[in-house]
């Protein structure tokens, strides 16, 4: 049975880091090491050492020995980075948005005048040819419904 240093069903030890350490302390000690690595205070040998030392520990004593000392301050000096400056923008050229601008309404709206004004004439046309198309297709004898001189059959 584990027990814990403010456990009140424990008869009285000889000094309080005398008392066994449990499972879930060892874990909370790997894991303040853990957070002491990832802020820059430990290295990742002295980490590596630390974790065994609290990983073979049975006693609180054994424990706050692989805690102790950790640095209030990061070990390795590093410089702050300054953000990098933000990319100078080309100016917009106004002579070739208004180019760009005219070249996509111009045709548009050429093209609305002239199906407002000849729609009905350019819709019966297509209708036309589509019909035309159709009834020139290949006929079920294999000629085609205007016969040339290599497809007229002789007896």
């Amino acid at each position: 049975m584990n027990i814990g240093p403010r456990d009140r069903n424990v008869p009285a030890a000889p000094f309080p880091g005398a008392l066994r350490a449990s499972d879930a302390d060892r874990e909370r000690a790997i894991d303040t090491l853990k957070a002491a690595f990832v802020q820059g205070r430990l290295t990742r040998d002295e980490l590596g050492l630390r974790t065994g030392r609290a990983l073979e520990s049975r006693t609180y004593t054994e424990l706050a020995a692989a805690t102790a000392g950790i640095p209030a301050v990061r070990t390795e000096a590093r410089p702050w980075l300054e953000p990098a400056p933000a990319p100078a923008r080309k100016p917009v050229n106004k002579k070739v948005v208004a180019w760009g601008a005219a070249a996509i309404v111009l045709p548009t709206a050429i093209w609305a005048a002239f199906l407002t004004y000849y729609g009905g004439f350019f819709v019966l046309f297509l209708l036309a040819l589509i019909g035309m198309a159709v009834s020139a297709g290949p006929s079920r004898h294999g000629f085609t419904s205007a016969p040339t001189g290599a497809n007229i059959r002789r007896k």
